[in-house]
């Protein structure tokens, strides 16, 4: 008997090239299954039949998905009986898009992949032939949400609320058909910006009137429109501060506008002083987020997701997890990552961002065994209500999505881990392998190679010990230990003769160890306990100050730098056993990006050995020198 697949909801069955048996094994599946939610999907095969069964479209196109990530079982004999359903109900991609290019910032803010998929010339593009293949794409991983432009609401971006509204349901109707609801971010002020208001006060019936009937049009065209992203009182954005009230009323504003229609506010709780006094070691910028938000929990209205990024400062490559995830059982909560790498090499360094993720998502926020990240925004923690995981793309118009082919698996990897957190981050990165490159073993386990520590080294030849970023000031590549050092941003590391690091304690530092549940509190307070990967944004100590593994942290940064800069250098050696097994086009292109991964190892390893070298004034054990 030939395999076959059937297609069964509720509303009736699809059959795709089936046997005259395929009507029974749907009966079969259906009868006494377990209740599905609208995205999730069953799958049972039997006597050479499979069936995915699910209660809606997108349930069927997830269900086949899955199955495409393994053709083979379509063919394969044995029973099957599966049922799948995502651990959170919101995944979402944020674009960091502009219409027209920023003189700073560029066409996408934080884009290192080319110019936006959807904008050109300060209007959609005509031909949308490429936003549907990303549609297809997102979908295949699970995504289901999409904002389209800039948190960063610039002057042209703020108009698409109002004259640009058909160019978003041109979109919105390409996103449609892969399951994918459309978001717009809006400016706080619009009502003064594009409503010829003279406030934007969350309390003023005028300027919730404009807002309810702002909703009103964009619902009137787009029925399904997921809702508003904002970023408000955050790095010079309007918001409800300047009117002497709290982020409860700005986001309520919008939230009652939008729950008529089903819509969502995306609030986000990146609010901190970008204007501190770096000699006042009092305020600190990881406290903000938390000090903000907490003592609002259970204001927020029912519409509201307050989106929280993964850490309390700025995607950094190790930081804590934000103490507000566990703070806040009253609010929806999304967590927040980054697939563009900001402060991750920016795509011109392979840093496969899976396992920092699953870290993240995993983490116990209650200590071991109880409930997780992942648990609390997808609505399972104690008391949390159902939120999501929202995160900024790494996608442009380049000809390989992501600027480097290979930064396409952390397109992949966070689709399928925000669907299902469980699963083991390298067995993900094989399957976008297999899915990228096929079945060539070889060429797997070179990339495994390449790729499955690539987190980690980047780590060891940059920011040390979770001190954070150390990176060159606006654009935030490369190195340069003291460049935000004597600025008002806030992201200190206090190195001095005697030692470097945050003391963020209750008993002498800045309280923020305090902002935590037992036993974070406790373990975060004390040098001792406290994780090694996180010393230094906790504790300022001597370089002296000995680590688990029996070295000092001098010692510490120079193996690190060293090890990270030789991994580095000796990925343009492995790469070049690829050639001749993937497209030379795509080979040249990550050749040349390996090789500058290479010299900015390098630059990297010698700043922060030299740097720590004339700091503390002690040498390497090993007697290694800095070299071109």
């Amino acid at each position: 008997m030939a395999p076959a697949l059937v297609l069964a909801t509720p509303a009736g069955i699809t059959t795709l090239a089936a046997p005259e048996g395929a009507p029974v094994a749907v009966r079969t599946a259906a009868r006494g299954g377990p209740e599905l939610s609208g995205e999730g999907f069953r799958l049972v095969r039997a006597a050479a039949t499979t069936v995915v069964v699910a209660r809606t479209g997108a349930g069927l196109l997830y269900g086949l998905h899955s199955l495409l990530r393994n053709a083979s079982a379509l063919a394969e004999g044995e029973v099957l009986d599966e049922v799948h359903e995502p651990a959170q109900a919101i995944r979402m991609l944020d674009h960091w898009d502009n219409l027209v290019t920023h003189p700073v910032m560029g066409q996408v803010e934080r884009g290192y992949s080319g110019g936006s998929l959807f904008w050109s010339e300060g209007r959609l593009r005509e031909d949308l032939s490429r936003v549907e293949e990303y549609a297809r794409l997102l979908a295949s991983t699970g995504i289901n949400r999409i904002a389209v432009n800039n948190v960063n609401v610039h002057a042209a971006e703020a108009r698409l609320l109002t004259d640009g509204l058909e160019d978003v349901a041109r979109l919105a109707e390409v996103f449609r058909r892969q399951a994918i609801r459309t978001h717009l971010s809006v400016s706080f002020a619009a009502p003064i910006t594009v409503g010829g208001l003279g406030t934007a006060d969350p309390l003023d019936e005028e300027v919730q009137r404009w807002w309810a009937q702002a909703a009103e049009r964009v619902w009137a065209r787009i029925p399904d429109f997921g809702g508003f992203v904002v970023k408000a009182d955050s790095e010079g954005q309007p918001g409800p501060f300047a009117y002497g009230r709290d982020h409860a009323d700005g986001a309520n504003l919008l939230a009652r506008a939008v729950a008529p229609h089903g819509g969502t506010v995306f609030w986000r709780a990146f609010v901190y002083d970008h204007r501190q006094d770096w000699r006042d070691r009092s305020t600190d910028r990881a406290r903000a987020a938390h000090d903000h938000f907490a003592p609002l929990d259970g204001r927020f209205h029912d519409a509201v997701v307050l989106q929280v990024k993964h850490g309390p400062m700025d995607f950094q490559v190790r930081e804590p997890v934000s103490p507000v995830i566990a703070a806040m059982p009253g609010t929806r909560l999304a967590v927040e990552l980054q697939v563009t790498q900001e402060y991750t090499g920016q795509q011109k360094h392979v840093c496969y961002l899976g396992p920092m993720w699953s870290e993240v998502l995993r983490f116990p926020l209650w200590g071991e065994g109880g409930a997780t990240v992942a648990d609390v925004a997808g609505g399972r923690g104690p008391g949390a209500r159902p939120g999501g995981v929202v995160a900024v793309s790494n996608a442009g118009d380049d000809e390989f999505w992501t600027g480097h082919p290979l930064a396409q698996a952390n397109l992949y990897a966070l689709g399928r881990l925000a669907w299902a957190p469980q699963l083991d981050p390298v067995a993900v990165l094989e399957e976008w392998i297999r899915l990228t490159f096929g079945p060539d073993e070889a060429l797997a386990a070179l990339l495994h190679r390449i790729m499955d520590g690539s987190w980690r080294t980047y780590e060891d030849y940059t920011a040390p010990l979770g001190v954070g970023f150390m990176v060159r000031p606006g654009h935030h590549y490369g190195p340069d230990v003291d460049g935000y050092e004597y600025t008002p941003w806030g992201t200190y590391h206090f190195a001095d003769r005697d030692g470097i690091g945050v003391d963020r304690t209750r008993a002498s530092g800045t309280g923020y160890a305090g902002q935590y549940p037992a036993p974070w509190r406790e373990v975060y307070e004390s040098p001792r306990t406290c994780p090694d990967e996180l010393l230094l944004f906790f504790h300022h100590v001597p370089y002296g100050h000995v680590l688990s593994d029996g070295t000092t942290v001098v010692q510490h940064v120079y193996d690190t730098h060293f090890r990270g800069a030789q991994a580095a250098a000796e990925l343009v050696g492995l790469w070049a056993g690829a050639r001749g097994r993937v497209e030379e086009r795509t080979w040249a292109r990550v050749r040349d990006l390996l090789e500058e991964q290479a010299r900015s190892a390098r630059e990297w390893r010698d700043q922060l050995t030299t740097y720590f070298l004339r700091h503390s004034g002690v040498p390497d054990a090993h007697g290694r020198a800095i070299s071109s």
